[in-house]
């Protein structure tokens, strides 16, 4: 059988000058974007603050992009959507390129929840109104939507107007889930980042041979026994 291979990564290769030409014109992203462009936020209490000092402040319009998208399909972590602005061409077409770290995700939540609530809220509404709602849990449990694909069980309309009954308790839900997630995860690291120590390591299958003969003797003293890591071939 045949075998197909990736892109030799020393290859010099042309990608589209625009950032826009990564991204379908039928993205649900695209929704979000436009949605956010219609948001009054001095209504909802959030804006620029001209008085600020040290480092530029964030757009906020992006950083609420980044939040509504987010969260519209389950990344509640702010560390998990500082990655995606760095890995996911959907989050980086949606806030322009921009790479917040994690800390500053999470400030402009907190600073901003009651607003960032009634965003959600109107979100939640729009997608239905749009007939965004697979995968999206504003408005229905993330559970509950894969177990009803899993039976192969679809919902009308009515259904999902039925849970945007309920939209304003599972928002409050995502947004304690948000906190609880950042909490935990307070005092970590960037997950788009390697210590220092890694970052400068130049022959990585050197560095990758060396730490498994480690697990492996390590595992050795430990139980005796041969484990996986031990296994020959695992190291080619």
């Amino acid at each position: 059988m045949a075998i197909r291979y990736g892109r030799d990564r020393g290859q010099v290769v042309i990608f589209p000058d625009r950032l826009d030409d990564y991204v379908g014109p039928d993205d649900p992203v695209r929704a979000y974007d436009a949605f956010v462009g219609t948001l009054d936020f001095a209504a909802l209490g959030i804006g620029e603050d001209p008085r600020r000092t040290g480092n530029p402040q964030y757009d906020p319009r992006a950083m609420m992009k980044l939040l509504l998208y987010g969260y519209s399909y389950g990344i509640f972590s702010s560390r998990k959507l500082e990655r995606a602005v760095h890995h996911n061409v959907s989050f980086m077409w949606l806030v322009g390129g921009l790479t917040p770290d994690h800390k500053t995700i999470a400030e402009f939540r907190r600073n901003n929840r009651a607003g960032l609530g009634l965003a959600l809220a109107q979100c939640a509404r729009l997608c239905l109104k749009l007939g965004l709602v697979e995968g999206n849990i504003l408005f229905v449990d993330s559970t509950k939507i894969w177990a009803n694909a899993g039976n192969g069980q679809q919902h009308k309309k009515s259904w999902y107007e039925e849970q945007l009954k309920h939209v304003e308790t599972r928002i409050e839900g995502i947004l304690r889930e948000s906190e609880a997630a950042d909490q935990q995860e307070a005092g970590k690291g960037s997950l788009v980042k390697m210590t220092k120590d890694l970052a400068r390591q130049r022959n990585w299958k050197d560095t990758i041979q060396r730490a498994l003969s480690e697990i492996g003797e390590r595992g050795e003293r430990t139980t005796g026994k041969r484990g996986f890591l031990q296994n020959p071939h695992c190291r080619k």
